[in-house]
């Protein structure tokens, strides 16, 4: 399915999207998508990143690679 979301632009922004997408070969619709979904692929990232530090300033426990290989009888 399908979904379509619309959006206003004064006319040097729609200019500015239209002369862009003509250069990378998109419709301004794809491109939109396309940046949409990589901004908040983005945000998410950053979001796990940051509960990831948070995690390890609470217990910033480290290991080696290879001690890790031996945690996991990768190594011996």
């Amino acid at each position: 399915m399908m979904y379509t979301y619309s959006f206003e632009l004064d006319e040097r922004d729609k200019k500015f999207l239209e002369a862009y997408a003509k250069e990378t070969g998109e419709s301004v619709g794809e491109m939109a998508k396309n940046v949409l979904l990589e901004h908040v692929e983005d945000i998410m990232d950053l979001r796990v990143a940051e509960q990831a530090h948070a995690e390890y300033l609470a217990d910033p426990v480290t290991y080696s690679h290879e001690e890790v290989g031996r945690r996991l009888g990768l190594i011996k």
